[in-house]
């Protein structure tokens, strides 16, 4: 499509130049340009054009029907760095190829395998906890959550790997991620060091003659294209740093959300309480019907995300020329879309700040798949693991809130860290309180 200059439907914006990035600056940029211009405004960057959007019907044009003429845009270069070319960085005939060799994985027959490993990893979790609660003491949910899914994702991708060939000397080598939250090149170096490790792990498993083993590494070693292709180690090494990363940052930085929006909110921990003893009194008891069966814990977490979205920012940039709704995006246009931003418009959501649960529920003037909202994407691009986060969240706060009622330590606002992901800028602490039997 070329369009002439005459025919280019150009939304409004400033005059002067603007530099947006991926940083707490572009947040208030955007928020500023939002008030001043309303959802879609016309940016000028160095050297091109740019466009914020933030209506709803435009971001779903563009991120599920006109996906095809948009690439991956700024930003995405430090994530190329960290993890290599892999699911979440790569573009075109790559990431399509590697899309279709990985979904399998996540499938949710494959998924439900991985529950009993949920429940034990939540276990892991009591004693330690119990012991802070006898002595009054305070639980870095922060840290907590992060130790959490770092070892969730670890055991869920190599199995018996994890600990015959990972922690076999007591120390986790990946530590380090749930350990610091920055994401600079230091990171990038601790994360390549481990190359030798990983590819001594896939060299074992491919010459071993022990086929029942499922985990996701499993599944990544006899994945294969249309053409019969396997991933090479280079690709398998990319695949596996992108899963073992983002599979942890999203349920860690959710659940930190989750359990201090549950501190602040007593009739919606209530709830969720409630929930959970009905339905999964115990560990036993938690299995893929009793999971489907917690609405409530969906709505809890559905509103944290909404809040609180793990990827704060997308970028993209135009490949071609495209008509939306209301404007025109010319080919080498950057386009920024921000979930935060949309999820906390009070257009889409009224009282948008406060922390509703019943938004999700039955008598939310959203259908699901028409909702202005998008904490894991939309479109062939959307989170292949969302499924997964969600279960083990739900199986996570379903347990452990049957054991623990949390308490602030402080009423200070938490402040938001706006890097690659959202997090809490400073760690969040509670006070665990053991419950007695209901």
């Amino acid at each position: 499509m070329n369009l002439s200059i005459s025919e280019i439907r150009r939304p409004p914006g400033p005059d002067n130049p603007v530099a947006p990035g991926i940083d707490p600056e572009t947040l208030t940029l955007l928020q500023n340009l939002q008030a001043d211009y309303g959802n879609v405004v016309q940016m000028k960057t160095s050297g091109r054009d740019a466009i914020f959007i933030n209506d709803a019907a435009e971001v779903r044009k563009l991120l599920v029907r006109h996906h095809g003429k948009y690439r991956k845009g700024r930003g995405f270069e430090r994530v190329k760095l960290l993890l290599g070319n892999g699911l979440i960085v790569s573009d075109g005939a790559t990431w399509r190829r590697s899309r279709t060799m990985i979904q399998p994985a996540f499938s949710r027959q494959n998924v439900h395998r991985l529950i009993g490993l949920m429940v034990s990893c939540c276990e892991n979790r009591v004693a330690a906890w119990e012991a802070i609660a006898k002595a009054e003491g305070q639980i870095n949910i922060t840290q907590e959550m992060s130790d959490f899914a770092l070892e969730l994702i670890m055991r869920a991708t190599f199995g018996p790997d994890y600990e015959r060939n990972i922690i076999k000397d007591g120390d986790n080598p990946f530590s380090f991620l749930s350990r610091d939250s920055t994401r600079d090149l230091r990171v990038v170096l601790k994360i390549r060091a481990l190359r030798h490790l990983l590819l001594s792990i896939i060299a074992e498993r491919r010459n071993s003659d022990s086929p029942d083993i499922y985990d996701f590494l499993s599944i990544y070693l006899s994945a294969t294209d249309k053409n019969g292709n396997k991933f090479s180690d280079d690709e398998l090494l990319d695949e596996l740093m992108t899963l073992i990363v983002a599979g942890y940052e999203t349920s860690a930085g959710t659940l930190n959300w989750a359990w201090y929006l549950l501190a602040r909110n007593g009739d919606a921990e209530q709830k969720l309480l409630d929930e959970a003893r009905e339905i999964i009194p115990e560990p036993a008891d938690v299995d893929v019907r009793t999971i489907t069966d917690m609405v409530y814990a969906q709505q809890f977490l559905e509103e944290t995300l909404r809040l609180y979205p793990p990827v704060w920012l997308f970028t993209r940039r135009a490949d071609q020329d495209d008509s939306l709704i209301n404007f025109d995006l010319l080919a080498g246009t950057d386009i920024y879309l921000s979930p935060y931003i949309l999820h906390r418009t009070a257009d889409y959501w009224p009282d948008p700040d406060t922390f509703d649960p019943q938004r999700f529920g039955p008598g939310s003037p959203h259908k699901k798949g028409d909702r202005p909202y998008f904490p894991f994407s939309l479109g062939p691009r959307r989170c292949l693991g969302e499924y997964f986060s969600f279960l083990e969240m739900k199986i996570h706060l379903g347990l452990l809130v049957q054991k623990f009622h949390m308490t602030l330590a402080t009423h200070e606002q938490p402040e938001l860290e706006l890097g690659i992901n959202l997090r809490s800028q400073k760690d969040i602490f509670l006070h665990p309180e053991l419950r007695g039997n209901p």
